[in-house]
């Protein structure tokens, strides 16, 4: 999509719906957001919908930064602990792995 074919309403428009998909537990689109609406919200000349189109770059950007942290966190924690739980801990996983770690 060429989104320099949008007016500043519709490029709003879409801001949000990208932010309130990730709220759909895509937190992927919270990323894309941030950083294709990026230029329009802090580069871009003034124009009236930029303060809303700011807000929901930053407030995409947050939500892609916490869903990060809490995925690497999660992953941490699985990778170091996995062995120690036993069968709750291999039923966890797609894929099972052989051995002691």
């Amino acid at each position: 999509m060429d989104k320099t074919k949008l007016s500043d309403l519709q490029r709003l428009d879409l801001c949000k719906k990208y932010f309130y998909g990730g709220f759909a537990l895509l937190p992927f689109l919270w990323a894309v957001n941030a950083v294709w609406f990026f230029t329009d919200a802090f580069v871009k000349a003034e124009y009236p919908q930029q303060r809303e189109v700011k807000k929901y770059v930053i407030y995409s950007s947050v939500g892609a930064l916490v869903w990060t942290v809490v995925l690497i966190t999660w992953t941490v924690i699985y990778q170091q602990n996995r062995a120690a739980w036993g069968e709750d801990g291999d039923q966890l996983s797609f894929v099972i792995p052989r051995g002691i770690p």
